[in-house]
């Protein structure tokens, strides 16, 4: 998995907007308007944080230590940085990117989140 497959994965779900505001190393995947994931595009390996709940960001950490790291810039309790190091498999990096996504989601007021949800 690198850095264009979390790009692909992340625009194919519903309202899924891609913006650069910290500069073209970083791309930053929002829905209505909250972001659910930050891809570093200019380090090796890629990285990608996403958040979860403040459970499984510890659960994570501690089974995949070094690979799994407290977020980046990020508040720690909600936030992890995954390195796209081949630790975890394609299969559990889509995983975590779209629990990231269905937490930022419900967190939505009901008016903004997307009409079509993922899946259907």
């Amino acid at each position: 998995m690198d850095g264009d497959d979390v790009r692909t994965h992340c625009l194919s779900l519903p309202a899924t907007g891609e913006e650069y505001p910290f500069g073209p190393q970083a791309a930053v995947y929002k829905v209505a308007g909250k972001m659910f994931a930050l891809l570093a595009e200019d380090v090796d390996p890629q990285r990608v944080s996403l958040k979860l709940p403040p459970d499984e960001v510890e659960a994570l950490k501690a089974q995949y230590e070094g690979t799994v790291l407290p977020g980046y810039h990020l508040n720690k309790r909600h936030w992890v940085t995954v390195l796209l190091d081949g630790v975890l498999d394609d299969g559990e990096v889509l995983g975590l990117i779209e629990e990231s996504y269905d937490l930022v989601v419900a967190g939505l007021p009901k008016r903004l989140r997307p009409v079509a949800p993922r899946g259907s």
